[in-house]
């Protein structure tokens, strides 16, 4: 069996996609050999515009560069020059790799996926490094999932593009329930709608689906991600079908994010989305997931037969929240559509409950760090790398590095926790 030792590390810093860099760009550094110190203290020829270009790119973090580097604007203006350990420290604190340093003008970089974000959304126009890394690091995962896959002789996964855009939402919906096993039956027996997701992403799991839920980037908890920017993205592949939850994310918007990502899989649309449950789309394809995962959710035809106009709104929402086991935002979604309120109504009753909820976002630190850590990574991901690596298939380096951590004792009782090793 071949070793998976060398391939690519997870290198949570670096974004999605490397703009090329000439040697001849590299001509401003003398290479003649120096050692310790003076190495760093060597002065490095960089374009002005490139630390404007890492200053934009930190986003809201680059209010704190200033304080850091007290020679920046000067680097700015092309009036001084950094030194090689000041030039590696600023690529560190704008997560930017140094190699795009030495290029002539700022990269061009683009996300690797179809944008399918409102087009009010304020990040569009440049999408954050944090965004950036996340998807590099759920990518290159993948990858190696499919690899892995394939070394097993698995079948690939046949539901992954098995929808057409013409397809009616409402049987489309009782596919991905019927292959998940997330019917009304099934959410009966769940205490909470919150125990609900946990189960929702257990059985997507259990399906073959990669679900990744975290609210940094990597486990570097000091990279927290922006709900804002985005909610979630959807990764199609027949054999390692991912699909990423933004864990910053209130709990109630994870929930119909999991069902609209899941729509992405079964149409075979890989896509960046944050269309939340009280929101309305506006592409074509974000319309048709929209409605698979209220359907999928909150199925219209029982809708119909368990609502009560008679009651206030709020007590509504909450009692069939209790019944379908969604939260109450999603309910107040298909109370709307199937014209139980006006438009001026729903946007009354989803901002209230919207007060309500906000004390209760999400976090994706603290608890069980193994917990935590099969979370980000996902169960079925976390898995396979850890058998992996006590079958032998998989170097210890390359498995601390997948799953975001340096110590082997820590893999180990990974292992453990999730069942894997005794």
């Amino acid at each position: 069996m071949r070793n998976r030792s060398n391939s690519k590390p997870i290198m949570t810093d670096m974004p999605t996609t490397h703009a090329p860099c000439s040697c001849k760009h590299l001509s401003s550094i003398d290479f003649t050999p120096i050692h310790g110190d003076t190495f760093a203290m060597l002065k490095v020829a960089v374009q002005p515009e490139l630390f404007e270009w890492a200053c934009a790119r930190a986003g809201s973090a680059a209010h704190r560069l200033d304080a850091r580097f007290p020679r920046l604007d000067a680097w700015r203006q092309g009036t001084a020059q950094p030194t090689l350990k000041q030039l590696e420290d600023f690529a560190r604190a704008t997560h930017a790799p140094i190699g795009y340093f030495f290029l002539p003008s700022p990269p061009e970089e683009r996300l690797p996926i179809p944008d399918c974000r409102t087009l009010g959304n304020a990040h569009l126009s440049r999408p954050s490094p944090d965004l950036l890394d996340t998807l590099a690091i759920c990518l290159q995962r993948q990858e190696w999932y499919r690899d892995h896959c394939r070394l097993l002789g698995e079948p690939p996964r046949s539901f992954v593009g098995s929808a057409r855009p013409g397809d009616d939402p409402v049987p489309l919906a009782a596919r991905i329930r019927a292959t998940l096993g997330f019917d009304l039956e099934e959410r009966r027996h769940i205490p909470t709608w919150t125990d609900a997701l946990r189960r929702f992403i257990e059985l997507a799991d259990e399906a073959g689906i990669l679900v990744m839920v975290n609210g940094v980037v990597g486990s570097n908890n000091r990279r927290k991600l922006d709900p804002t920017e985005f909610r979630g993205f959807a990764l199609t592949d027949p054999f390692a079908p991912l699909v990423f939850l933004n864990g910053a994310d209130s709990k109630a918007a994870q929930m119909f994010t999991l069902a609209h990502e899941l729509a992405h899989l079964w149409y075979g649309q890989s896509a960046l989305s944050d269309v939340g449950p009280t929101d309305y789309a506006t592409s074509d394809l974000e319309v048709r997931c929209n409605r698979v995962a209220a359907e999928l959710l909150v199925p219209m035809n029982t809708l119909r037969l368990e609502y009560r106009p008679n009651l206030p709104v709020h007590e509504e929402a909450a009692r069939l929240a209790r019944r379908f086991k969604v939260s109450t935002l999603v309910v107040l979604r298909r109370i709307a559509d199937a014209g139980g309120l006006s438009s001026e109504q729903f946007l009354e009753a989803t901002k209230a409950e919207l007060e309500r909820l906000a004390p209760h976002r999400s976090t994706s630190g603290g608890g069980d760090f193994y917990a935590t850590t099969a979370a980000r990574c996902g169960k079925r991901f976390a898995r396979a790398v850890v058998s992996s690596t006590w079958e032998g298939r998989a170097s210890f380096t390359e498995a601390a590095r997948l799953l975001g951590f340096r110590n082997m004792n820590t893999l180990r009782e990974l292992g453990v926790s999730l069942g894997v090793l005794v």
